[in-house]
């Protein structure tokens, strides 16, 4: 099957296979007739480490299997980690359900938007790298916030979260552009989480500790009659 690299890895791998060849090449001048060994391990490692970083920056072609209408759906592979009720302060500012998904370094790392709607907030913010898991890395954490109105007018946002290992975060969402649960919304490089803060209304279908799939694993039901009433 054919593996389709995500835009976002194109120049590292070629800079890493570049880096590579370098530290490879003159091992095998030097060391490959005297000491063969040595050239064949740092060779093997070498392809080892480099097919993780190319499975890390797969991109997979996903399209959402249910009904969309009202679907909350993950925005990352990963595991749950946070499903708590919080205030939001950015922009929401009101009481919301926080559902977070942790992604390891094997994860994918494209992001999905989790809701169908248009985007009327985006915002990058600076901010330190602790570890991804924390739940202080929501709000001290580089990160960047990018909030989406529903058809029916429901506000829901998310959030990308650097973590330890992330130091580069992607976001391709601008006010005015349509969101689908189909379309990517950015990347992630490395061990990082998405945070979604949902109206209260919102039916829950995961629990903490379960594994979600970016773009496929409804993770929630929005009701807006609810928020009418």
């Amino acid at each position: 099957m054919r593996v389709k690299i995500h835009r976002e890895g194109t120049n590292t791998l070629i800079l890493l296979l570049v880096a590579l060849l370098a530290i490879n090449a003159p091992l095998w001048a030097w060391l490959g007739n005297r000491f063969p060994v040595v050239p064949i391990v740092i060779t093997l490692a070498s392809a080892v480490f480099y097919l993780f970083v190319v499975n890390f920056f797969r991109s997979p072609r996903r399209h959402f299997p249910g009904n969309s209408v009202n679907a909350v759906v993950s925005a990352a592979d990963g595991k749950v980690v946070a499903l708590e009720e919080v205030m939001e302060n950015e922009y929401l500012h009101c009481r919301c359900l926080q559902l977070s998904v942790f992604m390891s370094p094997a994860n994918v790392h494209a992001n999905w938007f989790p809701v169908n709607g248009e985007v009327i907030y985006s915002e990058h913010h600076p901010g330190r790298f602790m570890a991804a898991y924390l739940p202080k890395s929501s709000t001290e954490n580089e990160r960047s916030t990018v909030v989406i109105r529903t058809p029916e007018g429901q506000l829901v946002l998310m959030r990308q979260v650097a973590g330890a290992m992330a130091r580069r975060i992607v976001t391709y969402a601008r006010p005015g552009d349509e969101a689908s649960v189909d379309d990517h919304m950015g990347f992630i490089k490395f061990g990082s989480r998405v945070d979604l803060y949902l109206p209260l209304s919102t039916e829950i279908f995961v629990s903490l500790g379960d594994t979600t799939m970016g773009g496929i694993t409804q993770v929630g039901l929005l009701h807006p009659e609810a928020d009418r009433n």
